[in-house]
């Protein structure tokens, strides 16, 4: 293709480029920030119980990083001026009865409720990812963040696994239940 017809060639290029529609990336902000807040709310629920145990200290370190990734989608939530989900209170006091009820119930129950609520995290943003590699440029700050926390959220599922989580009392009904809870908060914080 000539550039001596460079409205030809712009209207190719534009044809052939995706984009990621503004709906999408705050559907991606929102449900994100959700799910920060939930998982910072869970790990305060384990540590509540768990503090003066020697599964304290690991649950501090996860909260911590939970705690920076609420940070930052609370960042990205004002700077792309997403409006968060109406269910912000509900899920902040069920992610904390989520994460004292499993603690209540055994530092390992604790470790298999990181499993799965990390389980579910990973590849909802693996997802994310795959979505945002439409137009990686537009994307890159997004893209960024979400694969430094997916990495993390990797780190805190093998935390769970390496400390006794498939050891927990009904382990295979204890994570499909969270699971299952998990892709229904995240379903509904796209929406409202």
């Amino acid at each position: 293709m000539s550039l001596a017809h460079p409205a030809a060639f712009f209207s190719r290029y534009i044809a052939h480029r995706t984009y990621t529609s503004k709906a999408v990336l705050d559907q991606i902000i929102r449900v994100d920030h959700a799910g920060e807040l939930g998982a910072d709310r869970i790990y305060a629920g384990q540590l509540a119980v768990l503090e003066s145990t020697s599964k304290g200290p690991l649950i501090h370190h996860m909260w911590e990083q939970e705690k920076g990734h609420r940070a930052k989608f609370e960042e990205l939530i004002k700077k792309y001026r997403v409006r968060p989900t109406v269910m912000t209170p509900i899920w902040n006091v069920a992610a904390y009865m989520l994460g004292a009820g499993t603690a209540l119930l055994g530092d390992k129950a604790a470790m298999a409720c990181t499993v799965a609520v990390e389980t579910v995290i990973i590849e909802h943003y693996n997802d994310q990812l795959r979505t945002l590699l439409e137009d990686p440029e537009a994307n890159r700050e997004l893209m960024e963040v979400i694969t430094k926390f997916r990495d993390e959220e990797q780190e805190h599922h093998d935390t769970g696994i390496d400390h006794g989580a498939e050891q927990a009392p009904l382990y295979r009904v204890l994570t499909d239940v969270i699971k299952t809870g998990c892709k229904g908060a995240i379903a509904i914080s796209k929406v409202i």
